[in-house]
């Protein structure tokens, strides 16, 4: 039996918003089995003297692509494969230096990259897989430029490929049954255009019907659920109204669309942070010109789109969806959130509300008896100065994962 106490720490219960002064968090090996004021007395276990400090759950990014080293994401797929998940080490190791102990890869990470980490030979948060999005031919994840050859795509073979490119309902079957098969926990879609792929307007809406259904069908079966890129409000009712659970960006959403994603109990997970960083930036780091263009169609809408999800009720989750050199601004999408809806909803969207979208309320994103002890000690409370998670992680004390010191003393 391993022990851990934090103790004389300030707790941060994001269910009632409020800091529990002067409480103690104890850990067993991996689990946190109390979390109280009470004196607490185990001479055998470790103890780390949090007092004034803010003790929290672990930060979790729902939308993210730790193998996207390239911001141009066709060059990226055509990297070695060796190559492309060496260079995910440092992306994985700094999103958990920043306290985000677990995320939700939208594309490109498989179940090894998962593993390794798991199995500690890769520092970086808990990886929840999708393996390759899917495309349909001069979809979102089809990279090819125009006047490209046509024909059979590999791309599911290239590590550094965020999406394979399949058409028709046998094959959309066939292809979530595979990923799953290969350890994806859940499927991603693209549902509509995108500004990182060439060649499709930002108004295409993606896939046919049937083949929506047959993806969500697949994926019911196996007991998780489908995420689906779709900016557009015709975009999102197709897929919500075919059974996905998650809209990704959903920048362009109306009060309609948003009221119906509530009646079917569907989440988004904005994105706001990568459009800033993709107009700053974008183009110097590789964007294509044809992507450059696309980015201020969905830019503008993006902060007023935080503003319409949260008068129809629908949940938010915490994404950052950044490319190449642009990882190390992850934690501004807290900022964004906490401008338009308060410093609160923007620490839910990343704790309690993304756990209930990995399906894990009960064991990420709180910290509670039973939870998984994920656990971040912060220099300040959040709740009343976000910039206390913003940066690299600078006034991030410690992180545990799994109860596991991995930030802030020996391991």
């Amino acid at each position: 039996m391993a022990l851990t106490v934090l103790y004389g720490g300030n707790v941060l219960d994001l269910d009632r918003g409020v800091l529990l002064e002067n409480h103690h968090v104890v850990i067993e090996n991996e689990r946190i089995v109390e979390v109280s004021e009470r004196p607490v007395r185990f001479p055998e276990a470790r103890l780390l003297n949090v007092s004034g400090k803010t003790v929290m759950p672990g930060l979790i990014d729902c939308h993210v692509h730790v193998l996207a080293s390239n911001a141009n994401l066709g060059l990226n797929a055509l990297q070695p494969n060796t190559l492309t998940a060496i260079r995910a080490l440092p992306i994985l190791r700094a999103m958990l230096m920043r306290g985000f102990t677990s995320v939700r890869d939208a594309g490109g990470a498989d179940w090894g990259l998962a593993r390794a980490v798991e199995m500690g030979l890769v520092p970086g948060p808990r990886i929840f897989p999708s393996g390759k999005a899917l495309s349909q031919t001069g979809g979102h994840g089809d990279f090819r430029l125009r006047g490209d050859l046509i024909e059979p795509c590999s791309c599911c073979f290239r590590a550094g490929a965020i999406a394979r490119v399949v058409d028709g309902v046998d094959a959309v079957r066939l292809a979530v049954r595979e990923e799953l098969q290969k350890g994806a926990t859940q499927i991603k879609i693209m549902a509509s255009g995108g500004v990182a792929s060439p060649i499709d307007p930002i108004g295409n809406t993606q896939y046919s019907l049937e083949e929506i259904q047959a993806i969500v069908a697949e994926a019911s079966a196996a007991q998780t659920y489908v995420m689906a890129h779709a900016y557009t409000p015709q975009a999102i009712e197709r897929a919500v109204r075919c059974g996905v659970r998650t809209i990704e960006h959903g920048n362009l959403v109306d009060e309609a669309t948003a009221v119906l994603m509530r009646t079917q109990a569907a989440f988004v997970v904005p994105t706001l942070i990568t459009y800033d960083a993709l107009a700053a930036h974008g183009s110097t780091f590789g964007l294509p010109p044809e992507s450059v263009a696309k980015i201020d169609v969905v830019r503008a809408a993006g902060r007023a789109s935080l503003e319409i999800y949260a008068r129809a009720g629908v949940p938010m989750g915490f994404g950052s969806d950044l490319l190449g050199e642009m990882h190390h601004l992850q934690s501004e999408e807290l900022r964004i959130r906490a401008e338009v809806l308060g410093n609160l909803e923007a620490l839910r969207s990343a704790t309690t509300v993304a756990a209930e979208i990995l399906q894990c309320g009960a064991q990420l994103g709180t910290l509670a008896a039973g939870a998984l002890a994920d656990v971040l000690v912060l220099d300040g409370n959040p709740l009343q100065d976000i910039d206390v998670l913003a940066g690299q992680g600078e006034r991030v004390e410690y992180v545990l994962q799994r109860g596991r010191l991995v930030k802030g003393g020996a391991s």
